[in-house]
């Protein structure tokens, strides 16, 4: 069956493909930054992020060699974090073993730091013309669609079971193609979070779930653990024109960026104050700051928030915290989206 949908999903994708930087020059570079910034951001999201990371850092040898909070910065509001820094680690391996060059092996690629199959299968068949498959959601979804496949996609037995049947139907004339062109459909045919448009589909004859009428029903997915919930105090200290910010922990979630100082648990007045006051900080006004949410994969952030000014001082830091004015927390510090509700206080022109 999946042998009939490659010719006219290859003549469908070179009518109806999208018109996108890294796809207008695809080198390997270029489709290796664009794949590991598209997992789990929208296509016309990552545009802006591509431009301004291609153009601060051209060549992998940029990559490889740029400080990492200006790196951080470049990828502030892409989220999850160690894809860059471990897109670093990639390009360091590559300056070192491979001459500056993405290696054009699939098996070289897949042992780059933060490379698994789909990454790999993408540049090496995209950027390289070599015959591997590149699986992403996009792809289980089409492919599980057509095929009644009712395996839970999020094991990874499923994605290699799918690699491998894919592998034996790619064309070798065009692999990048036909990889993109299944990509392309899952993107803007055969749609998540509702019904497929399937009367725009260039292989709805080739697909089972439209034919029992069962495309709601897929992909499988085993149910998911709940996420859990953490309630913070976000504390927005100005003194003067700057305002306080700390660094993370090296490890850990958003390991190695800068924050607002925040404490576990919803404070009142009185304890924000407090707490400031064991900063060896004098607070002379506060005001509450709002609510804000956010979501990491297996962990949300509901935020309270209280704007606290302080007596002046001219220290530049007093102990963990680090005081910046509004035009060097916006360029220099990487402050993460979790933090995006209180940020207008802190940055200029946010």
């Amino acid at each position: 069956m999946l042998e009939q949908i490659v010719e006219p999903l290859l003549i469908w994708y070179e009518k109806n493909k999208r018109s996108l930087p890294w796809r207008d020059e695809s080198t390997p570079y270029h489709v290796w930054i664009s794949e590991i910034m598209l997992q789990q951001t929208r296509v016309e999201a990552v545009k802006g992020y591509y431009a301004r990371f291609i153009e601060a850092l051209p060549e992998i040898k940029d990559l490889a060699e740029c400080p990492e909070e200006r790196l951080l910065k470049l990828w502030e509001g892409l989220g999850y974090y160690n894809r860059v820094k471990n897109m670093q680690k990639a390009a360091r391996e590559v300056m070192e073993f491979y001459d500056g060059k993405l290696p054009a092996d699939y098996e070289k690629l897949l042992s780059l730091s933060g490379i698994g199959s789909y990454t790999a299968g993408a540049v090496a068949s995209i950027a390289y013309g070599i015959s591997k498959p590149a699986v992403d959601g996009n792809v289980l979804r089409v492919i599980t669609r057509i095929t009644e496949n009712p395996s839970d996609i999020l094991k990874q037995s499923t994605k290699r079971e799918m690699e491998k049947n894919l592998e034996k139907i790619m064309p070798v004339h065009a692999p990048g193609a036909f990889n993109q062109s299944l990509m392309e459909l899952g993107a803007t045919v055969c749609v998540p979070n509702g019904m497929a448009k399937c009367e725009c589909c260039p292989v709805a004859e080739f697909c089972m779930a439209r034919a029992h009428d069962t495309v709601l029903e897929y992909p499988k997915k085993a149910a998911k653990k709940p996420r859990k919930i953490e309630e913070k105090t976000v504390l927005i200290i100005q003194n003067g024109q700057e305002f306080a910010i700390q660094k993370r922990p090296e490890s850990g979630l958003l390991a190695g960026l800068y924050e607002l100082p925040n404490r576990a648990g919803y404070l009142t007045r009185e304890e924000a104050i407090r707490c400031v006051e064991d900063m060896k900080l004098m607070p002379v006004y506060i005001k509450e700051a709002g609510s804000s949410k956010h979501i990491f994969s297996h962990v949300e952030w509901h935020m309270k928030g209280y704007l606290i000014k302080v007596a002046s001082t001219e220290e530049k830091q007093v102990g963990e915290l680090i005081f910046a004015d509004k035009k060097n927390s916006k360029k220099k510090y990487p402050i993460p989206s979790a933090f995006s509700a209180y940020r207008k206080y802190i940055e200029e022109d946010f």
